[in-house]
């Protein structure tokens, strides 16, 4: 066969451009979900550096010093509200999850929505993971103490992030979702016939939006949707601030199921441990605390029934400490009180830790809560000098910590000072008040920190 060279004489064709079209393949694809595909995934991404990294509803991030893996009561909290989708929990901190893992993951799982903690010192790391699931063709939203006070700059910044939570999130997350199914019409909003909602958890949810907001109805457009930053074609969105959930104890208990309840470790204190939420806010003025963030002035706490509930929920799956996750756990007496009594009542042999300022408690009490299993208190002491104090409006003298920390002492509880290095008024002598100072009280593990100005606190 004799050999033909095809581009001899070729000349130019330049016919109107027809280039394929595969959207509604693509489109098609990212509609479909996997068997084992879920409607919500709640996420606490991988760490920048493959570090134990903290991240919290209500707190500041930071890499963990103390070597504790923070157990996500937040997702566990947001996760209970949605017993009518397929919902799932990924922690990948105690995981040790890597990006190419949770990528792997992702494609497994597939999610409808991708709910993601953000805080500030990891904000370009975490907002790879909203990248991630949107380019899989999830609906991506971001909450925590980072957004609420940054939110416009934050979805600037980040095309790949849909909406975020300002404030607390329960009530918003379920509105939000609520309103995109009602759109898509998939549902009818705050319809629990059409998603199979059972009518008691109908009936609580209606409790918890009308108690936090008398005038609220089911929001029928995203601009209704209180505490939600969203965008409008090219402009982003802040609606009003939601009101605080008024009454704690009308939320379902959280999701620890879904959590890797056995991988949760911290130091000195029995493992797995677990976190349990005890009330929401502190009266406390203090100038560089991130509450002014989170809760305001606003202070709310459940009862030691619906508390008790909970600790035995996690004794029977193993836990065996608890940490009284609070901004002040010793707010009301009544309520520290009557749970210790309950502890000791139903033979609860279970050890546990909180946090606690020195004008929150009294010699009784501590020694109640020595008795009913409190092992260790972590005091937020910040300071040495009185004058720095009083610069702070720390709201406490030196001798009430002296006296506090003796108190805890002698009822078998063992103190764990946090010091702040770098508050306004600092100096080196007021530095090295705050080291004698810390020598002189009976600590048994003393943590120091260096200030940081956290926005939207009036540092």
């Amino acid at each position: 066969m004799r050999h033909v060279n095809r581009g001899a004489g070729m000349r130019e064709r330049v016919p109107p451009p027809r280039f394929p079209d595969a959207d509604a393949v693509v489109r098609a694809g990212l509609d479909s979900r996997p068997e084992n595909g879920v409607d919500i995934l709640f996420v606490n991404p991988p760490s920048p550096d493959g570090g134990i990294w903290i991240r919290s509803q209500h707190r500041v991030g930071r890499r963990s010093r103390e070597g504790m893996i923070w157990h996500q009561i937040g997702l566990a909290q947001l996760a209970s509200l949605f017993p009518d989708y397929r919902v799932e929990i990924v922690d990948a901190i105690p995981l040790r999850m890597d990006w190419v893992a949770f990528e792997r993951l992702l494609e497994e799982k597939r999610p409808r929505y991708y709910v993601t903690h953000v805080t500030a010192p990891t904000l370009r790391n975490d907002m790879y993971g909203a990248f991630l699931a949107r380019s899989m063709g999830a609906t991506t939203i971001a909450f925590g103490t980072h957004v609420t006070p940054i939110p416009r700059e934050t979805m600037r910044a980040f095309p790949s992030l849909d909406f975020a939570l300002r404030g607390e999130p329960e009530l918003t997350l379920r509105e939000l979702i609520d309103t995109l199914e009602g759109a898509s019409g998939k549902w009818q909003v705050a319809s629990d016939k059409s998603r199979g909602m059972e009518s008691d958890f109908a009936v609580r949810l209606q409790k918890l939006f009308s108690d936090a907001d008398p005038d609220w109805r089911p929001a029928e457009h995203l601009k209704l949707v209180k505490g939600l930053v969203w965008r409008d074609g090219g402009q982003i969105v802040v609606n009003p601030d939601r009101p605080f959930i008024r009454h704690l104890d009308d939320l379902p208990l959280p999701r620890h199921d879904l959590l890797p309840l056995a991988s949760y470790r911290a130091p000195l204190v029995p493992s797995p441990y677990a976190f349990v939420v005890t009330s929401r806010g502190c009266p406390g003025g203090c100038r560089f605390c991130i509450k002014h963030v989170s809760y305001g002035n606003s202070v709310r706490f459940r009862s030691p029934e619906n508390i008790m509930a909970e600790i035995e929920f996690l004794a029977e799956r193993g836990v065996r400490s608890i940490h009284m996750y609070a901004d002040i756990f010793t707010v009301s007496r009544e309520q520290v009180v009557g749970l210790c009594e309950l502890m000791l009542e139903r033979g609860l042999k279970m050890e546990w830790t909180c946090n606690s300022r020195v004008d929150f408690v009294d010699q009784e009490m501590l020694r109640l809560m020595g008795q009913s299993g409190c092992r260790w208190i972590s005091w937020g002491i910040e300071s040495g000098s009185e004058q720095v104090l009083k610069n702070v409006r720390k709201g406490i003298k030196l001798e009430q910590v002296e006296r506090a920390l003796r108190w805890s002492r002698e009822a078998g509880i063992r103190n764990w000072g946090y010091f702040i290095i770098g508050l306004p008024g600092e100096t080196e002598e007021t530095i090295q008040e705050t080291i004698r100072f810390s020598k002189q009280l009976p600590l048994d593990l003393v943590l120091f920190h260096i200030a940081a100005p956290y926005p939207g606190s009036p540092f």
